[in-house]
């Protein structure tokens, strides 16, 4: 038995805080007594601290990395007892091990891992289960396994009436197998090249199990209204239940699109459709610097693509398509070489840090020119970080009652977002603390409770009688974010324990290392 002693309880229903003893029995919450009600040397003393459910991380890219690290300590570092792994449509299964393709695919995203890739999900499962996690975990079909493993040869490509009936099967089977659902990443090859009457016959499946289907929209730029009215549509159409995924605006000059964006997913609502988002709360992204390509060449091999590279004529041609951006978003063009900082190139190390305006002056070179060399250099992966809204664009999405928490974290490389490390308590110190949009209730509920319940989790997201003991325990006066883009993992200040099915992972700054995490199956 574990007695958290007088703490402030923020239950994630969104309700006040009140003080009381919280009694662990096993894996989970046995009683919720009133305060100091039991006298005993083992008790925590939780006197003026904050005892809530553990964070729920509805967008997360933990596929390989709970494989590298069961632990998990990324995670439990910021508080998180649960993810939602393959998002954005990149995962590993279905796949043949140490297929090529699904390597190049996954790198810059999941990070890479020996031999990397599963028949089916369960067995993934069960080569996850062999190691344990530290934290619990649900997953998500990607789609972009589907069409790699379904299509013969090059995935980036229409897909075939025969290849778009393999895929329903696969998918059929991860969805029997326990997957909570289908992600696609209409953004990255090969699903940008899926078109309506492949995802309206994948989301039929979706919807024939009553499962979810997130989303990383084809543009999230100067097309957003559109991109937005596309899901919309096919979660109209197929009656699947819709997380868009990281809802944002990106470029200056698109910030005031914000509000009919939101309208267009309230409307959609009123209408019926279930449709939600999640946020990560930074100002600024990250991905695979590759992603500034135009659709057109992403569709290439590396080997492909560098040789194209090496044409003057081609370096022409693409420079002008990522000026025009036209149908898709072009970063560089939305938001200018000065916004797009390296993050991890492991071909060209001393650039890590500098903005691509600053790399392209070290050089002597015209931006698009050190750009197209970078890439041609390459050998590994290559990430960068890109400032695509404003805090004022943050806040409005982040107190929106459809709004739930993601850190869509990647595990790449050596070098990775503050997201990866510190979402959850920078969401809290930044929001709550610095610049308050929402109540301390509030925003725990948008990280708690809104998460599990649109994952049907029925016994997590809340401190209640009978529920999981997934909880977090901090200071809210001494609580501060320590992380920024050049020190991405320092720990945070004031957090003081978290705890994931009963068994203590973290407490006064140190791992226990432990893997109580359970694989959370539909």
């Amino acid at each position: 038995m574990v007695v958290f002693s007088n703490a402030i309880v923020v239950d994630g229903s969104a309700s006040a805080p009140f003080c009381a003893d919280v009694v662990i029995e096993a894996d989970r919450i046995a009683s919720i007594l009133p305060p100091l009600s039991i006298d005993d040397a083992s008790c925590i003393d939780c006197s003026n601290l904050v005892l809530c459910p553990g964070f729920v991380d509805i967008h997360g890219h933990s596929d390989l990395e709970v494989l590298h690290s069961p632990s998990m300590r990324p995670k439990i570092g910021q508080g998180i007892t649960t993810e939602v792994a393959g998002n954005c449509g990149i995962g590993v299964f279905p796949a043949e091990a140490g297929d090529p393709f699904l390597s190049e695919l996954t790198g810059d995203v999941l990070g890479h891992y020996p031999n990397v890739g599963w028949p089916s999900f369960s067995s993934y499962i069960t080569a996850l289960k062999e190691r344990g996690s530290g934290t619990n975990m649900a997953f998500l079909q990607a789609h972009s396994a589907l069409r790699s493993h379904a299509m013969e040869g090059n995935a980036n490509r229409m897909a075939t009436d025969e290849e778009i009936q393999r895929m329903c099967l696969y998918l059929r089977q991860s969805l029997e197998e326990g997957c909570i659902g289908l992600s696609s990443g209409l953004y990255y090859a090969p699903c940008i090249f899926a078109d309506t009457k492949e995802l309206l016959a994948l989301l039929s499946v979706v919807k024939s199990f009553d499962r979810l289907f997130s989303v990383h929209m084809r543009c999230e730029g100067s097309d957003i209204l559109s991109s937005i009215e596309e899901v919309l549509d096919l979660a109209r159409q197929s009656g699947v239940k819709l997380q868009i995924s990281h809802l944002k605006v990106i470029g200056k000059k698109n910030q005031n699109l914000v509000p009919a964006m939101l309208s267009l997913i309230e409307e959609a609502r009123v209408e019926g459709v279930d449709v939600q988002f999640d946020q990560y709360p930074y100002e600024y992204g990250s991905t695979s610097l590759f992603s500034l390509l135009p659709p057109a060449y992403l569709k290439l091999s590396r080997s492909d693509l560098k040789q194209a590279l090496g044409s003057k004529t081609e370096r022409n041609t693409i420079k002008t398509m990522m000026e025009a951006g036209r149908g898709w978003d072009s970063i560089a063009s939305l938001c200018g070489w000065e916004e797009i900082t390296v993050l991890l190139l492991q071909s060209n190390p001393r650039y890590e840090g500098l903005t691509m305006a600053e790399v392209a002056a070290m050089r002597n070179q015209d931006p698009y020119e050190a750009f197209f060399d970078l890439l041609s250099e390459e050998q590994g992966s290559a990430l960068m970080t890109d400032v695509t809204q404003s805090q004022d664009s943050i806040k409005r999405i982040l107190s929106h009652p459809l709004m739930c928490f993601g850190t869509d974290a990647l595990y790449a490389g050596r070098k990775t977002h503050p997201r990866s490390h510190q979402a959850a308590l920078h969401l809290l110190d930044r929001y709550w603390k610095q610049e308050p949009v929402l109540s301390l209730e509030q925003l725990i509920a948008k990280m708690t409770s809104c998460g599990a319940k649109r994952l049907g989790l029925s016994d997590r997201g809340l401190v209640a009688r009978g529920y999981k003991a997934d909880l977090v325990l901090f200071d809210p006066i001494a609580l501060q974010d320590c992380s920024d883009e050049r020190h991405p993992d320092a720990p945070s200040i004031g957090l003081r324990l978290v705890m994931v099915n009963g068994t203590i992972a973290f407490q006064d700054g140190k791992y226990t290392d432990s893997t109580s995490g359970s694989i959370l199956l539909a």
